[in-house]
């Protein structure tokens, strides 16, 4: 059992930056593959970005690719989304998710997570 737990969404302006954090508890993070998936009013949860148990591969959606950045601290049981130039159309709530990987290079480029944080709400004002 994994439970996460996302900070850092608030308030921005279009163009401005916002930094997302997910910290996690219980079983071995460094065991779970990553993501980050967010939900907007009145639509489907659509993945964001992940990465894996090692850090060393990271997939994003072509929506925010150039814009965020997807990165893991595995001594201190964390993962983050920097996410830059943004846009009213990233405002959601923003979920961090956990799924347990045999493999230190698989990432996890959809929704088919095991673990799943609260989520946390992002607004871009334009």
């Amino acid at each position: 059992q994994v439970q996460l737990v996302e900070s850092g969404g608030g308030l921005v302006q279009a163009g401005g930056s916002l930094r997302l954090s997910c910290a996690a508890s219980g079983r071995s993070f460094s065991m779970h593959a990553m993501g980050w998936v967010r939900q907007a009013p009145g639509k489907e949860r659509e993945f964001v970005a992940a990465i894996s148990r090692s850090g060393g591969t990271t997939y994003y959606a072509d929506s925010v690719k150039g814009r965020f950045t997807i990165s893991r601290d595995n001594a201190e049981n964390t993962v983050y989304l920097q996410m830059n130039s943004l846009k009213p159309e990233d405002a959601a709530v923003y979920y961090c998710a956990a799924r347990w990987s045999y493999y230190r290079d698989y990432a996890v480029p959809s929704l088919t997570y095991d673990y799943w944080g609260p989520g946390t709400q992002v607004t871009v004002s334009s």
